[in-house]
């Protein structure tokens, strides 16, 4: 069976391409990705497929039923782009002035509608059913999984497995990890108030900008002083405002950033941790500051099993070279709300482009397209031997 899978995708390339390239040259931020949700349910209803949209806000739910009864597997694509500007000279560059596709959620839906075209062909010989899930709005907090959970989209479901087209990892590579595979996601917001005046007369101010200097450096021991080291966290102050005329000691400063762990401990760890710096900074300074810990998504933690069993199912893929045991990333991704759900496993398919490569969400981001024949192969080998 997983032969005659292998081999339709194959002939179905040139349409995977083409269905990439599209949604490349006109790609929607999250939350607004109307257009994108229409071509996508478009597509199934072409084909006879039975579709929900609306799911969840702009979600897409597609559900092909073999004829025999088994397990509900459900795969897992996301379809949104981010606020850059495409810099890259392609036939494809984006149409949209200041959007573009610059982490391969394109090719993951180019991937997942394709391979959904083959399940549905296939429908008669399969046994089990299939949910395919496109995913609106992975890329900005709170996301798209929440949502569609809470509308059903995991109902009934026994396992779910995602991939993301990964551009620095070696193409041919699934790289797979048990346990915390991306980090949670959480933001900072510190607003600081001081005293502010003329600067030839700092004795009479509470300077902003001084007083978030010493949260900067005092905020930066705490990875190295709170956290095990035998764990990992970050903490980085990504933004620090205090926007005055040269002669002006700032009254208000801002500083934003963001929090990354793999741990509820650790997360909530460093929330209480720098809570306490900022109150302890104000309290030596004689100022004030509002603190503001919003928390993003959780950590992707991969069940065990399942990623073992998508780890010996990846290595009779055709196209994969090797199945790497990567180390922990920290990244965010939304996909760990369906983890925390359901059994299942996210992994990353390698799409190093040739020559010169640019990370996720630079504006020359872009990947090797074979990558998504080998995501469309590994996800399929995942679901039809799930029911056996």
């Amino acid at each position: 069976m997983l032969e005659k899978i292998y081999a339709e995708l194959d002939t179905s390339y040139e349409e995977m391409v083409d269905i990439r390239r599209h949604l490349h040259m006109h790609p929607e931020p999250s939350f607004k990705e109307t257009k994108t949700a229409y071509y996508i349910r478009h597509y199934y209803e072409q084909l006879g497929v039975e579709v929900k949209h609306g799911v969840g806000g702009n979600g897409v739910v597609a559900t092909i039923r073999g004829s025999k009864p088994g397990k509900t597997v459900a795969l897992r694509a996301d379809f949104d782009a981010l606020s850059i500007d495409d810099q890259k000279e392609v036939p494809y560059k984006s149409t949209v002035p200041g959007v573009m596709h610059a982490c391969g959620h394109d090719g993951h839906t180019a991937t997942l509608l394709v391979l959904g075209k083959t399940l549905h062909m296939m429908r008669h010989e399969l046994a089990g059913t299939y949910v395919l899930i496109h995913q609106h709005a992975e890329e900005i907090a709170p996301g798209g999984a929440q949502a569609m959970i809470e509308a059903g989209a995991l109902d009934g479901v026994d396992v779910i497995f995602g991939t993301h087209l990964w551009s620095t990892s070696p193409y041919g590579r699934i790289d797979y990890r048990v346990g915390p595979f991306m980090a949670a996601a959480d933001a900072f917001d510190i607003q600081i108030q001081g005293r502010g005046g003329h600067g030839a007369n700092p004795h009479e101010t509470k300077d902003a900008v001084v007083i978030g200097s010493q949260l900067v450096t005092n905020l930066q021991q705490l990875v190295a002083r709170r956290v095990d080291p035998l764990e990992s966290a970050v903490l980085s102050v990504t933004s620090f405002v205090a926007e005055n005329p040269y002669n002006i000691i700032a009254d208000q400063a801002k500083l934003s950033g963001t929090v990354r762990t793999f741990t509820e401990e650790n997360r909530n760890l460093m929330e209480q941790e720098m809570k306490r710096v900022v109150d302890g900074t104000s309290l030596a300074t004689d100022s004030s500051a509002e603190f503001k810990f919003t928390r993003g998504y959780p950590a992707v933690v991969n069940h065990e099993k399942e990623t073992l069993y998508l780890r010996d199912i990846a290595a009779n893929v055709p196209g994969v070279t090797e199945v790497y045991d990567a180390p922990p990333q920290m990244g965010g991704e939304d996909f760990a709300y369906y983890l925390q759900k359901v059994p299942g496993t996210f992994f990353f398919t390698g799409a190093q482009p040739d020559g010169e490569g640019f990370p996720h969400h630079h504006p020359k981001f872009d990947f090797k397209e074979e990558a998504m024949l080998i995501a469309a192969k590994t996800l399929a080998a995942a679901a039809i031997n799930y029911q056996e």
